[in-house]
């Protein structure tokens, strides 16, 4: 069976390097900026590299927010890749007056430059960090306790953590994987991740496939 991915062309990720690695593990990828085309797809991603005022507003430009909102209400597969995941969260303190989509329960915020107990931090936070699972997940499975590539300045703070599934530390614990319905939103790069990031996403390709609806075009 054929399972399909389309990255969103917005202007704003590493759109190459998403397709590559979803090609990868199975996917037949396409980078478009047709929401209609994407519609097709049994997986849409998300990018996100920038300010997250400035990535709604070309997502709301691009024409894709009333596809994600689709697939969604629809209950199809939704990737959301660092400020990609972070729009899905209810908004953002880098924009305050900006709203996210909603889908992911909580705040984004600046990552803390000095911890409770006064410990620098140098921020963003860029380089390799530990996933670490906070409940059983099919798409952790291989992961849990390796590490993966992160470049950014603001977290998720979570309202609720039941939809966090792993997290890393920095200063503070950040999400690092969620998941809440169809959406899954990673805070690092997969696609930078090497074979840490190739297995989540093979994980995902396995789950993907197992469906077989997908929102109308």
């Amino acid at each position: 069976m054929t399972v399909t991915a389309a990255v969103l062309d917005y202007e704003a990720g590493n759109l190459r390097s998403a397709e590559k690695s979803l090609q990868r593990v199975g996917f037949e990828t396409v980078v478009t900026a047709d929401a209609d085309r994407a519609a097709e797809a049994d997986l849409v991603v998300v990018p996100g590299v920038g300010h997250f005022g400035q990535c709604v507003r070309r997502f709301d430009d691009a024409g894709f927010a009333p596809l994600i909102r689709a697939r969604v209400a629809a209950e199809q597969p939704v990737l959301g890749i660092c400020v990609g995941m972070q729009i899905m969260y209810e908004g953002s303190d880098e924009d305050p007056g900006v709203p996210g989509f909603g889908f992911l329960p909580g705040w984004v915020r600046r990552i803390p430059s000095v911890t409770p107990d006064g410990t620098a931090v140098a921020v963003p936070h860029m380089g390799w960090n530990v996933l670490q699972a906070r409940r059983d997940d099919p798409l952790l499975a291989g992961i849990d306790g390796e590490r993966v590539y992160f470049v950014h300045s603001f977290y998720a703070d979570p309202s609720d953590h039941d939809h966090v599934i792993a997290e890393s530390t920095y200063g503070v614990p950040l999400p690092a994987i969620a998941r809440e319905g169809s959406v899954v939103g990673t805070q690092f790069h997969p696609e930078k991740s090497a074979d840490v990031g190739r297995q989540l996403l093979a994980n995902l390709h396995d789950e993907v496939s197992a469906r077989s609806t997908k929102v109308p075009s």
